[in-house]
């Protein structure tokens, strides 16, 4: 039932970037979930970096969208699109003809969700699908031994959900989910700039400001950049020097809200758990992972070992490979494995 052959393949559908890995071969393929579109036609005109680089610069007869809003697709014709466009290139790139897929889909995903994001891997050309939690996958791809009794924790800060797990026994014993990650993040820094500096900026900048500079507690050495927009009085170009400092002000209300829900998740967890996570500790997995001392502050909070997971954007999609590679062990982990009986 579970047979897979070697040409199967692992998708982490996140909101910010798709990765792609197939079986025995390791990840094939990471951009940004962004697709540009002929506003008139439909018409696929880039995906990926080609069209990142499109938001906020296109004239009317251009869209460039991202699909996927809170770990969710939002806009499902788009996403069919994208998805079909990069399962169709890794396929024809390596030789790869109606694979079976796993999918890693954030936790509590709605059956209506489910079946938007089957039928958008089926129109792309798979021909199974498996889904997967993220959580359950990060965990799993961070190495953690999933289908032991002992306690695990992780929390998997994406795009666009800040995902936390108690796992044993090969499921999920108690989590909790909140739409504040990455892209509110963001959102945080370009109000932050607007309302203290004046100056307007877009997602990318922002992204980029919030990992050169951005941190959860105060640095030992002040970190500056410059930053470029519009001036919100003038609407010329502006540029301003951003210090650390103020990134961290910009974020301190989301981020105390990501430790928030890691501490709920905590005081529910079971009394034989909670042992196995205190000698364990708590590890972190996602983009958001990368933010500077939010290990630290998680630690401070919690008053418990916080680690960062070895290469933690890639902990999803590496848990859907090692899921297709263990399948038959692992097959408790998929949310639909009962639909393929």
């Amino acid at each position: 039932m579970f047979s897979l052959n070697g040409k199967d393949i692992g998708i982490d559908l996140g909101t910010a970037n798709i990765l792609v890995t197939i079986k025995g071969r390791g990840i094939v393929l990471n951009e940004p979930a962004v697709v540009s579109l002929d506003t008139e036609t439909g018409a696929l005109l880039a995906t990926g970096y080609e069209a990142k680089e499109m938001l906020g610069r296109t004239p009317k007869e251009i869209k460039a969208i991202r699909p996927l809003q809170d770990g969710v697709i939002a806009d499902f014709k788009a996403t069919q699109i994208l998805l079909k466009n990069i399962v169709g290139r890794v396929c024809q790139r390596y030789n790869v003809g109606r694979p079976r897929v796993v999918v890693g889909v954030p936790s509590g995903i709605t059956e209506v969700e489910e079946r938007a994001v089957e039928e958008s891997i089926i129109t792309a050309g798979a021909k199974e699908v498996f889904l997967i939690e993220e959580p359950m996958a990060a965990a799993i791809g961070a190495g953690l031994d999933v289908a032991t009794p002992n306690g695990n924790i992780i929390v998997d800060i994406g795009g666009g959900t800040t995902e936390v797990a108690v796992i044993s026994l090969g499921g999920i014993v108690v989590s909790n989910s909140i739409r504040i990650a990455g892209d509110e993040l963001n959102e945080d820094i370009i109000n932050y700039l607007k309302r203290e500096e004046g100056i307007a900026i877009g997602e990318t900048t922002a992204e980029d400001v919030k990992m050169q500079i951005g941190s959860a507690m105060s640095l030992m050495t002040e970190l500056s950049m410059e930053v470029k927009g519009r001036s919100l009085t003038t609407g010329l170009p502006k540029h301003v020097v951003v210090k650390s400092s103020q990134i961290q002000e910009a974020m301190e209300s989301s981020i105390a809200e990501i430790v928030d829900v890691i501490k709920m998740t905590l005081e529910k967890t079971p009394p034989e758990l909670a042992s196995d996570i205190v000698e364990r500790g708590i590890v972190l997995a996602g983009g958001g992972a990368l933010i500077r001392n939010l290990d630290k502050l998680i630690s401070l909070k919690t008053k418990m070992p916080v680690y960062v997971a070895e290469n933690p954007t890639e902990c999803v999609v590496k848990g859907t490979e090692k899921t297709l590679a263990d399948l038959e062990k692992l097959k408790t982990v998929l949310i639909n494995a009962k639909k393929r009986k």
